[in-house]
């Protein structure tokens, strides 16, 4: 089973993908993660590194491409992250995970430990930026839905909820 987790910044989808890991044994392969490692390596903060990511196409190009080859090649696993959904093409599962910016720059504002406001308006530069490079480097336009097999909104129910939902897909697939 190949699942994909996407989404916008704070919308739920590394907790998502942490809960089903947990449930089910899958392994996960996160392209957030690998993002904020590598800002964090480098000194910097996201919007920095979104910055660099513009002026440098290899550091998407590089985290794109393990991630796809990753989730093309093994079984079993969850990946989450912003294209996966678009990058996977063997997926049995495409999920695109969906809140409010008022309700991700809180998520955000408490996961980094800045104000609310802060937190929101720099998730929604780091969103524009990154549409403008999924769009120069792959064609992709992030607001087009049209992949993902099911689309939930994170701002009416939990991670426990949003679980439920996708095993009950999940449920369906394995039939």
């Amino acid at each position: 089973m190949r699942i994909t987790i996407s989404g916008p910044p704070g919308s739920g989808t590394t907790s998502l993908a942490k809960f089903l890991v947990a449930r089910h044994g899958f392994d996960l392969i996160s392209a957030g993660e690998v993002f904020r490692s590598l800002a964090r390596e480098r000194g910097m903060d996201l919007s920095a590194f979104g910055k660099l990511a513009e002026e440098d196409s290899s550091v998407d190009k590089m985290i794109d491409a393990r991630q796809k080859e990753i989730g093309e090649e093994r079984d079993d696993i969850i990946i989450e992250g912003r294209l996966a959904g678009w990058m996977v093409a063997n997926a049995d599962l495409r999920i695109w995970v969906t809140a409010s910016l008022s309700c991700r720059g809180g998520r955000v504002a408490e996961r980094d430990g800045i104000g609310p406001g802060t937190a929101a308006d720099l998730t929604a530069e780091r969103e524009k930026c990154e549409a403008l490079r999924y769009r120069k480097y792959y064609g992709i336009d992030i607001a087009d839905f049209s992949p993902y097999d099911l689309v939930v909104s994170s701002e009416k129910w939990g991670k426990e909820e949003l679980g439920m939902i996708v095993n009950t897909a999940l449920e369906y697939l394995w039939k």
